[in-house]
């Protein structure tokens, strides 16, 4: 196994799950950085309980290249795994377990890159950005992206290693993830026209959120770089009422908005509130006053367009060895390190057909391909 295969082994075995802490993954890359005499830097949630790390090696004083990932990992629960999620297995060049290729095989090739380039004569500094929390709305790295922000030199470009396949990627959608919380008034269902029924007209909200989403499908909005072609709202959880015999008096639902980078997802919600507001609420506040229905954000973060004729895309084709560009319908952090003005791309090892599922894997010959990808980049900086 390779430098690479055997630092992702441990890796692996930290169960990095969103709703787990990260500590002990990054006190193990804090210490291996150590080792190498690589300087770094923790930034901890409020509580704690995670933290971001950033090192540089080299030049701190001029433009270089932040090479970024995020540590966490989704649930394993409900999952037929056959395999053990948190212990790597290998099987005919291919490495099994959570996080392989969602995105620790990426954070193992950079970290296996750290003997070389902590010996190399670099003239432009590479930074090592790993973040938590990406999985349920890009939060983590945002404390980070605040602390680069502060800094008198601006990063001059930002590679996400997100599984593309080793493909270089310049875009991905945008999305903005909402619940709404509908208020009715609860009666005896045999006199249910005297109650406001939350569940029914939380289904009004959503047949209307299908209807605003179809609108997204017409040719003029589509985008034909992306899979789908066009932004996607979608409703994702629901939940209300106590019992069959009584008119709901609550019911909520989750739902979110997949936008591609040049459209607004905020409109669909602006249009959604709108037709709460003057449609819906006055029928239910005719019978109930205290009836009302609220919206409250759950996370979001921007989409990506980096132009193909760009400096940032000419740097990836050069690393990749392609100019076949692509776009991802996943999202990444990339699109919040371009809000930061960093010029920011997206290829790494593996591929999202196998993230997020049972029996996860990235193949050897992947991480031996980003390897070959990292040691470009590190000859550049050393240019």
């Amino acid at each position: 196994m390779s430098a690479s295969g055997e630092l992702l082994a441990r890796l692996v075995a930290f169960d990095t799950t969103s709703r787990e802490t990260n500590l002990a993954l990054i006190d193990f890359v804090a210490g291996y950085l150590e080792g190498f005499g690589v300087p770094y830097e923790l930034i901890h949630n409020g509580e704690g309980t995670k933290a971001n790390l950033f090192a540089t090696l080299g030049p701190a004083d001029v433009p270089g290249i932040v090479l970024s990932g995020h540590t966490d990992v989704v649930p394993v629960d409900g999952q037929a795994w056959t395999r053990p999620p948190f212990a790597l297995s290998e099987s005919a060049g291919k490495l099994y377990g959570r996080g392989t290729a969602d995105m620790k095989g990426f954070l193992a090739c950079l970290l296996a890159l750290v003997p070389a380039a902590s010996r190399a004569a670099l003239r432009r500094p590479l930074h090592l950005a790993l973040s938590y929390d990406e999985e349920v709305g890009c939060l983590g790295v945002r404390s980070l992206l605040d602390q680069l922000a502060q800094r008198p030199v601006k990063p001059l470009l930002c590679l996400i290693g997100e599984p593309t396949e080793l493909k270089p990627v310049l875009g991905h959608k945008g999305k903005v993830a909402m619940r709404c919380q509908v208020h009715g008034a609860a009666c005896h269902s045999a006199y249910a026209p005297q109650g406001v029924n939350a569940v029914e007209y939380a289904a009004r909200l959503v047949v209307e959120l299908g209807r605003l989403g179809e609108a997204l499908r017409t040719a003029e909005r589509q985008d034909p770089r992306f899979d789908p072609p066009f932004s996607t709202v979608q409703t994702g959880l629901i939940g209300g009422g106590q019992a069959l015999n009584i008119v709901p008096q609550d019911c909520t639902f989750d739902f979110e908005i997949r936008a591609l980078p040049a459209q607004d997802p905020y409109q669909v919600i602006h249009q959604l509130q709108a037709h709460a507001e003057a449609t819906l609420l006055p029928a239910m506040r005719a019978i109930s006053g205290q009836s009302a229905i609220r919206f409250t954000e759950l996370s979001s973060y921007p989409g990506l367009d980096t132009a193909v004729e760009s400096e940032a895309a000419d740097w990836i084709a050069q690393f990749c060895g392609s100019r076949d560009f692509g776009t991802v319908a996943f999202g990444t952090e990339g699109g919040l390190f371009a809000a930061a003005g960093i010029p920011t791309v997206v290829c790494g090892p593996g591929s999202m057909a196998q993230g997020h599922k049972p029996d996860e894997f990235v193949t050897q010959a992947q991480l031996d391909g980003c390897d070959a990808m990292l040691g470009r980049v590190l000859a550049f900086a050393c240019r």
